[in-house]
């Protein structure tokens, strides 16, 4: 069997003809036979999926119907954001200055903010940082009227970037995840995270740890509570009681030798309860996800393509 893992999809030729396409992660794809031997704690709510690269789908969970996602939202907010304002890896970018609605907003008792001054210019790089790592809507809506001149146009393009990525059960209504009119599945949302960590700027973000606003003097951790651990270098929390807990997660594992990402979406854990309550039980469904994904599959993908090449 010879794997690939390009940019425009994940695959396997040869071998077993049962692998996923291109489509990897997508609702009602073919799950790859060597994940039928790993068991995997699936949640017991909600909806989660998960593909590794160059491998294909382990499988998707629940009934794949759009749920709110809250901001797990600013993983497309960051993707049409670089798609149209390119940055290489450890760049600055592009030179953005806070407004004065951005800097009104900094502080809020009923949503995740970060603090900005009007009229000081950050770079590109850092909002997204911000935005990202302690998920600060009103940066969300800075960068989107930065971008597009007011946020129901960059809505459009987000939109139309879903429709692009084949994101056929997701509406995105605003550009931070406050909405509980956005929504979307677990499958769309990981066709999203495979598309975005194809770009090393994205990656590079989304695995910071820290970041400190700039002239407010205030370090912010990333709300990714599970980033560092288990191989973890990513992506993006979202909660809120209408949509519950919500994540989306990177890790890396050997598999034959051959370093793989794995990708994996959690979604509507605990839908109801307190942003808080739903965050754990979103980060718990993960944790167990990726401690057997990473126990389980270099095992399983030896006995699975040793029993090919033996036949």
């Amino acid at each position: 069997m010879v794997l690939v893992a390009g940019t425009a999809g994940w695959y396997a030729v040869g071998g077993d003809r049962s692998t996923v396409g291109p489509a990897a992660g997508g609702a009602g794809e073919e799950v790859v036979p060597l994940a039928r031997s790993m068991h995997l704690p699936w949640p017991s709510e909600g909806q989660a999926s998960v593909a590794v690269e160059g491998v294909g789908s382990l499988g998707t969970r629940g009934e794949q119907k759009p749920v709110p996602i809250a901001s797990v939202t600013k993983v497309m907010t960051a993707y049409v954001i670089l798609k149209g304002h390119p940055m290489r890896a450890g760049a600055p970018g592009a030179t953005v200055v806070a407004d004065q609605r951005a800097a009104d907003e900094s502080y809020s008792s009923v949503e995740t903010t970060a603090p900005v001054l009007a009229g000081r210019e950050y770079t590109q790089r850092r909002l997204l940082e911000l935005m990202m790592v302690p998920s600060g809507n009103n940066v969300a809506r800075l960068l989107a009227r930065w971008d597009a001149g007011d946020e129901k146009a960059f809505v459009a393009k987000m939109n139309r970037a879903a429709a692009g990525l084949g994101m056929r059960a997701t509406t995105y209504t605003g550009v931070s995840g406050m909405e509980a009119s956005t929504r979307s599945t677990a499958a769309d949302q990981l066709r999203l995270a495979r598309a975005a960590m194809e770009d090393p700027a994205f990656r590079q973000i989304v695995a910071t740890d820290s970041v400190t606003a700039p002239g407010a003097g205030v370090t912010f951790r990333n709300t990714n509570k599970l980033l560092g651990h288990d191989g973890v270098i990513g992506l993006k929390t979202g909660s809120s009681t209408p949509a519950g807990g919500n994540l989306v997660w990177a890790t890396r594992q050997e598999v034959a030798g051959v370093s793989r990402l794995v990708l994996g979406v959690v979604l509507h854990q605990r839908p109801g309860t307190t942003p808080a309550e739903g965050s754990a039980a979103a980060h718990e469904a993960s944790r167990a996800l990726i401690t057997a994904i990473r126990a389980g599959l270099p095992a399983a993908a030896n006995r699975a393509w040793g029993a090919d090449r033996r036949a």
